[in-house]
């Protein structure tokens, strides 16, 4: 593709992305799907750029009604290629070329607005300057308090890449040094004892480890959640929000595929994409998966009164934490609004904690920064479950309230929450 095709192709993706209903990353698969002539080096050009304008949103934005622009894909793309870019105006304007595959010629209005300078500018305010929308200000700035814009600031550029090491088929240093031989080097994460962090771009698909089903991506902070869980062998675990399995794999080789892990979800599609994963991965004897759309798995878990040693809810929330990754959540809602998703959160907590044996766990997990979802939550099934007691994880980090809180800044994960209560004994 020219340079020009490129730029064509982003107003599409942006023009697609602005009209769906659906998350981004969905909305570019299907751009992409459909357009089977675009080479690999150009599909990375083209998402690159889309991501790197979604990340600078609400700068651009602040750009453009600073000049008096009018806010359309073409005056985003252009403030981009200016702020973002550094390309000057004759570049621009030769990227606008109007050719066959090419983006039509710019116009006269739109050639009498001009960019300059840095994307981030020091008359911003801050909550600009950090991506901050303004449905979350608020609240984020009295969570973090004089950390607010360092913690928002890092939650700017793109995730790293992540691997978790499927212990029960290969040590993490034996797939560290598989993966090295295939040409990916990695770090060993610094939190999870099954992480691997990869430096850089990696491609996955053909390495070794990745066929033998040895790796799985998964961020660092997602793995702590299921090591939080202190799964062991002979276990009885009930993994209520499953979706499409990446704990419930984590949990599968904590017990060394001995026990048994009963994976549930809303969604039956996402837990059968999980059942390949479960044989992949050579645990499938230990998992049974039951979807809650069946009535019949409704009537079962309503009969499951102290079954379980471990139940962990990875609760249905804003996804405020992904916002590395999703970068599109920070501007668009695809799902309930929170103030619908708190009385979901609270009616499932209630729904498995009688599920606990006494002893046993009870571990709720969001990937929320915000505390109606996480403390506030727990505070509440607190007072109304006293044969509960919050327990601090004694093996992965948490606050001096008991709770693990992961940021990007403070452990270069996403933005997890979880909170272990345990089942009074008695």
């Amino acid at each position: 593709m020219t340079p020009s095709a490129r730029i064509k192709a982003v107003l599409e993706v942006l023009e697609k992305t602005g009209a769906s209903r659906i998350p981004m990353d969905a909305t570019i698969g299907d751009y992409m799907r459909h357009r089977k002539y675009i080479g690999a080096k150009d599909r990375a050009d083209i998402v690159e750029r889309v991501y790197n304008m979604v990340r600078a949103h609400a700068r651009i934005g602040w750009h453009l009604e600073r000049a008096g622009a009018p806010d359309t894909p073409r005056m985003r793309v252009i403030a981009w290629l200016a702020l973002g870019e550094n390309r000057g105006a004759a570049e621009i304007k030769s990227l606008f070329d109007g050719s066959k595959y090419g983006p039509e010629k710019l116009s006269d209005d739109e050639m009498k607005f001009s960019f300059s300078g840095a994307l981030s500018h020091p008359d911003m305010p801050e909550a600009v300057r950090v991506e901050c929308p303004p449905d979350h200000e608020r609240t984020l700035r009295d969570y973090f308090g004089g950390d607010f814009g360092a913690e928002m600031e890092a939650m700017l550029p793109s995730a790293t890449l992540d691997l978790r090491v499927n212990i029960r088929a290969a040590a993490r240093e034996e797939t560290q040094a598989s993966l090295k031989r295939d040409g990916v080097d990695t770090d060993a994460t610094p939190h999870s004892p099954w992480g691997l962090r990869a430096r850089g771009k990696a491609f996955l698909s053909k390495t070794k480890a990745f066929v033998k089903g040895h790796i799985e991506i998964q961020d660092e902070g997602s793995q702590l959640i299921a090591h939080a869980c202190g799964a062991k062998p002979g276990m009885q675990v009930l993994d209520y929000c499953a979706g499409g399995g990446g704990k419930t794999l984590a949990l599968a080789a904590a017990m060394n595929c001995k026990g048994r892990i009963v994976a549930m979800d809303n969604e039956p599609a996402r837990l059968e994409k999980g059942r390949q994963r479960f044989r992949r991965a050579g645990v499938s004897d230990i998992i049974e998966v039951r979807p809650l759309t069946d009535e019949k798995n409704r009537k079962w878990l309503k009969r499951q009164k102290g079954t379980f040693d471990v139940v962990l809810v990875d609760a249905p929330c804003s996804s405020t934490g992904t916002w590395r990754r999703n970068p599109d959540l920070r501007w668009r809602q695809y799902g309930p609004p929170v103030a619908e998703l708190i009385p979901v959160q609270e009616e499932i907590l209630g729904k498995v904690a009688k599920c606990v044996k006494p002893g046993g766990k009870l571990v709720y997990a969001t990937c929320s920064l915000l505390p109606d979802e996480n403390e506030r939550q727990i505070e509440k099934f607190l007072a109304v479950h006293p044969d509960f007691t919050l327990t601090p994880p004694d093996n992965a980090p948490h606050d001096d309230k008991g709770y693990m809180r992961l940021t990007p800044l403070r452990y270069s994960t996403d933005g997890f929450f979880a909170a272990i209560l345990t089942r009074n004994a008695s």
